[in-house]
């Protein structure tokens, strides 16, 4: 029983969170499935923090089924870490159209983000942070990702 309670995540609450945002390296086992393929997976993802938002979960592109990805029109500008550009993804025939996100040229701050793909948890059938399924954030705009340790209140953002 003493080992269950050791191996739980410690809370997190949103709130506390640092803006500007910060990155953290992650070893959690990330596995993200679309249309019943594994479409990521990896031990060596970063987390970016932001105050108010559940964490957003990077991918180094090497651990992504980039066969899968279709570039995407529409960038949109972070103020923290620059322009971002998205990928539609597509399995077996199912389409996702802006399923995930990505920086190729961050800002200086950002640099160890580039080129990580990131996945919105609502469009995709699954996403995991070790065993635990994630839910996605109240806002469609944030791609943050929920799991039983994150604790809100969520802040809801403009919808773009």
């Amino acid at each position: 029983m003493e080992q269950a309670l050791k191996d739980k995540p410690a809370e997190e609450f949103v709130r506390d969170y640092p803006l500007p945002p910060k990155i953290e390296d992650i070893s959690n086992h990330i596995k993200i499935i679309f249309n019943g393929i594994v479409v990521a997976e990896t031990y060596k993802g970063r987390r970016v923090l932001e105050k108010g938002h559940a964490p957003a979960y990077y991918i180094p592109p090497g651990d992504v089924k980039n066969d899968y990805l279709a570039p995407a029109e529409n960038p949109s500008f972070c103020p923290w870490k620059g322009e971002a550009r998205y990928y539609h993804l597509t399995v077996n025939g199912k389409t996702a159209r802006y399923a995930c996100w990505y920086y190729p040229d961050p800002k200086k701050e950002f640099e160890s983000i580039k080129n990580y793909i990131a996945f919105y948890p609502g469009k995709m059938d699954t996403c995991y942070i070790d065993e635990e399924k994630a839910s996605p954030e109240p806002a469609k705009y944030y791609g943050g990702w929920i799991t039983t340790n994150i604790k809100g209140p969520f802040d809801k953002g403009k919808e773009h």
